[in-house]
């Protein structure tokens, strides 16, 4: 398994323009992070186990949880083991009568699974170097002074007529000096 590195859950991001969510992973060995798109149910149901929700009848991942144990398999870890055309691949990992079983599986399920199980997320090294990220990486090299913006144009008599409505409606506001009415503070 040197071969393998693992993260735990860091969060769990819902995208505002599309139904997907990001499950973000970090390296628990280095400043690493993997992100994965994950539908809202299987997002649903790792936040679910992570937040240790009851649910009065059990959901597919604790169903799951429970034919494996009722097959006496002990669930041992899960593995992200590949991407290929952006699509990851896993697989949850069980023994069974001193037996390792590999039973391939979406990453999402494996994770949420995992997390009712209390077991390790491992992810291949190959997958983390390819989509792994560092936030040293996204950083530049060296600060950039923001570009100094240009003044903004004029503005045409027109477009002065009609702000000047405004102005008008402010400078009639009766506001109050804040400090007018405080009773002036004694010197010593």
């Amino acid at each position: 398994m040197s071969d393998m590195v693992e993260v735990i859950i860091d969060s769990i991001r819902v995208h505002l323009m599309a139904p997907q969510r990001v499950l973000v992973l970090k390296q628990t060995d280095a400043a690493r992070y993997l992100t994965i798109w994950v539908g809202p149910y299987e997002a649903e149901a790792i936040t679910i186990a992570l937040q240790e929700v009851e649910v009065a009848r059990p959901l597919t991942h604790d169903l799951l949880k429970s034919i494996f144990t009722a097959f006496n398999a002990r669930i041992t870890r899960i593995e992200i083991v590949k991407l290929q055309d952006d699509i990851f691949y896993g697989n949850i990992i069980a023994e069974v009568d001193g037996s390792e079983i590999r039973i391939d599986s979406r990453p999402s399920d494996a994770i949420a699974i995992a997390v009712r199980a209390h077991v390790p997320i491992l992810v291949h090294v190959d997958v983390m170097d390819v989509a792994g990220m560092s936030p040293e990486q996204d950083m530049p090299a060296e600060a950039v002074a923001p570009a100094r913006k240009e003044a903004p144009a004029p503005l045409s008599d027109e477009a002065n007529d009609r702000l000047s409505i405004f102005k008008d409606f402010i400078d009639k506001l009766d506001i109050d000096d804040p400090n007018k009415d405080k009773p002036a503070s004694p010197s010593l």
